[in-house]
């Protein structure tokens, strides 16, 4: 019985199959992260109603403070203080309305595993910009770690953490220690020609047991302008303070205007003009706000991005601590001790200057580390 010969199959031959009938692929399909969503969407409207809702809190806040202290100068003489508290609560209510038109970012309710109030939030940026999404689906890029409170406190940026969170409390003691001691010096009025202390000493209550010295007395329309000309000081040095901290370098710069600072704390136990204490609070102003702004930029360079939220956070809390003890050293030991209070305060910037000259690490023009 004749057999039926069949054509050997031979790897050629699979070859040829193959190529001729390709299996299907599953389509991929396509997706974006929130920083692909930025940049298609863009600039536009959006971003500048950002701009001028929270630069009001920066900015508008000097304008702020100049705004009080003139109206101070009115208010306080002919209806009193608690209007004063009335008037200057009006721009903070303004500013806690226009909070609410401020979209949750869509970073973190990406990073919470809220996708859709992410996409939400990205599609009204668009609606707003007259732009458009890109296409696909929003997904959250893969972080390899997040920070960690312990990352501060890690051998290689424990010494910086450490040092960093006594400038901060430092400036912030110094910063809100000089506002208040301003008030107090003015309400001494101890300017060397004037009158004595003794003279401003006043009594209160109405038994003998309850009377207690008080230097409690109006300020005169020439405190009000020492007040404004002091305040004017926190924007004098910015042009001085961003050639610094570019040619010198954060830590330098950060050293001598807080070495500065301390001098000034001490100049204000010299006997002087009314004008040479204008000049010294106008220093001393500007010299806390350099300081700030200087430690501020310093500490967001030094972390990488893991961890840069996480140290600036930490950083702010212990800035608060300064701002609770100062007034006890301004208002309080000030009172018992004016010579002990300005020691005090120059002996803390002192402190800041030295941790400032021997941080471990200088980030001028050093680019910004990714991960740790």
């Amino acid at each position: 019985m004749a057999t039926k010969q069949t054509e050997p199959v031979t790897v050629i031959s699979l070859q040829k199959l193959s190529l001729e009938t390709p299996e299907p692929q599953p389509k991929e399909s396509k997706t974006f992260t929130v920083e692909d969503a930025v940049e298609t969407i863009g600039f536009g409207r959006f971003h500048i109603a950002l701009f001028l809702i929270m630069g009001s809190t920066g900015v508008f806040w000097l304008a702020g403070s100049l705004l009080i202290i003139g109206l101070a100068s009115v208010v306080i003489p002919t209806i009193g203080w608690r209007w004063l508290i009335r008037i200057a609560s009006i721009p903070g209510i303004i500013l806690i309305l226009a909070f609410k038109f401020i979209p949750e970012s869509a970073r973190f309710n990406v990073s919470t595993g809220n996708t859709q109030a992410a996409l939400a939030t990205l599609e009204h940026i668009a609606k707003m910009n007259r732009s458009v999404m890109p296409e696909g689906r929003l997904v959250e890029p893969i972080l390899e770690k997040r920070g960690r409170f312990a990352d501060l406190l890690d051998a290689k940026y424990l010494r910086t953490t450490l040092q960093i969170w006594v400038i901060w409390l430092g400036i912030s003691f110094a910063y809100y220690g000089v506002i208040l001691a301003s008030a107090e010096l003015l309400e001494r009025d101890l300017v060397c020609g004037s009158r004595s202390e003794s003279e401003v000493v006043v009594t209160v209550g109405d038994t003998e047991g309850s009377q207690s010295p008080c230097h409690c007395h109006m300020f005169a329309p020439s405190d009000y302008q020492t007040m404004i000309i002091s305040t004017i000081g926190e924007i004098a040095l910015n042009p001085f303070n961003i050639l610094g901290i570019n040619f010198l370098g954060r830590r330098l710069s950060l050293s001598i205007t807080m070495g500065c600072t301390a001098l000034f704390f001490l100049l204000l136990n010299i006997c002087t003009s009314s004008a040479g204490l204008i000049g010294f609070l106008f220093m001393l102003r500007a010299l806390v706000a350099a300081n700030f702004n200087t430690i501020y930029i310093y500490t967001a360079e030094v972390y990488p991005t893991t961890m840069r939220a996480l140290g600036m956070g930490t950083s702010g809390s212990l800035c608060r601590i300064g701002a609770m003890v100062a007034p006890f050293i301004s208002q309080v030991l000030m009172s018992a001790s004016f010579l002990g209070a300005l020691c005090l305060f120059s002996s803390v910037c002192i402190v800041c200057a030295i941790s400032a000259f021997t941080l471990p690490i200088e980030t001028k023009g050093r680019a910004l580390q990714q991960i740790k």
